[in-house]
């Protein structure tokens, strides 16, 4: 019963941050649109420059200007454990299913005389009936006796973009991007359209049927902004994944950039991702 109401606390003050940082944006941008008339004066639906700098949101003890937050995977390390997985859904009240993830892990396998690697996810049917319930998430021992000649995990999330095209396609503004670089939803204005999920090349979108909303990744946004490490590097037995603050020269992330040859996904796109990877080949999109 405590662990009820803990949870039941936890989703309330979590739904709330989120609503009232969403509110201060669209209030904020409102306001500085209706001062400078902008809005009449360029094409319907473009945003101005004006109506992109929304006001600080009032989080005790935190500056988003000061922070310019990113993410790395390094997949050489991956195991395919699942605990990252395991632990966002609870953190961020994921539906405990095999079909909803805000993260994700691909496990990648080439066998002798392929070419294309075989690709599955803990939502693969021969996966969930390993696990033995929706709620629980392994990976099939499916290649016990093949010969392999290439395996490797690679875990996925949203890459808070920095040119996000779900952002751009949202028609209430319920998606929008942080200052400080984090793409959120604020599920108060979400009318369930399902745009941000089409748009998105990552796939990194769900629809959560519900709330009939969308959701995704937030970086824990209501953890890093007190201190904290997202649950998925915090739990993760590796340290496939690296977080932190670009603007800090010695934070785990930025060592890892500059120490590593990293690439994103799909930089053709031209959605500028914010995380960063080492260890995955052509096969991994």
């Amino acid at each position: 019963m405590e662990d009820e109401d803990k949870l039941e606390k936890q989703q309330r003050e979590r739904r709330e941050f989120l609503s009232w940082l969403g509110g201060a944006l669209a209030c904020g941008a409102a306001v500085i649109a209706g001062d400078a008339g902008l809005q009449q004066a360029v094409a319907a639906g473009e945003r101005t420059a004006a109506a992109q700098v929304p006001p600080k949101p009032a989080i005790p003890g935190y500056d988003w200007t000061k922070h310019r937050w990113a993410f790395g995977v390094d997949a050489t390390k991956c195991i395919g454990c699942l605990r990252c997985v395991e632990a966002c859904k609870k953190e961020n009240t994921v539906p405990a299913d095999a079909h909803h993830f805000r993260t994700w892990v691909e496990r990648y396998v080439t066998l002798e005389g392929e070419e294309t690697a075989r690709i599955d996810s803990q939502a693969d049917p021969v996966n969930i009936a390993a696990a033995g319930s929706e709620s629980e998430y392994r990976f099939a021992d499916r290649y016990r006796d093949a010969k392999v000649a290439k395996a490797f995990f690679v875990p996925k999330l949203c890459n808070h973009c920095t040119e996000p095209a779900c952002v751009q396609v949202c028609p209430t503004g319920a998606t929008y991007k942080t200052v400080d670089g984090v793409v959120l939803i604020d599920h108060t204005y979400c009318i369930g359209c399902r745009y941000c999920v089409q748009a998105c090349p990552y796939g990194a979108r769900f629809f959560n049927e519900e709330m009939n909303v969308s959701d995704k990744c937030t970086w824990c946004y209501h953890r890093i902004t007190k201190g904290l490490l997202p649950a998925c590097v915090e739990v993760c037995p590796v340290g496939a994944r690296i977080f932190g603050d670009r603007n800090d020269a010695q934070s785990a992330i930025s060592r890892f950039i500059h120490d590593n040859r990293v690439q994103v996904l799909r930089p053709e796109t031209g959605n500028a991702p914010n995380v960063f990877y080492v260890g995955i080949d052509e096969d991994v999109s």
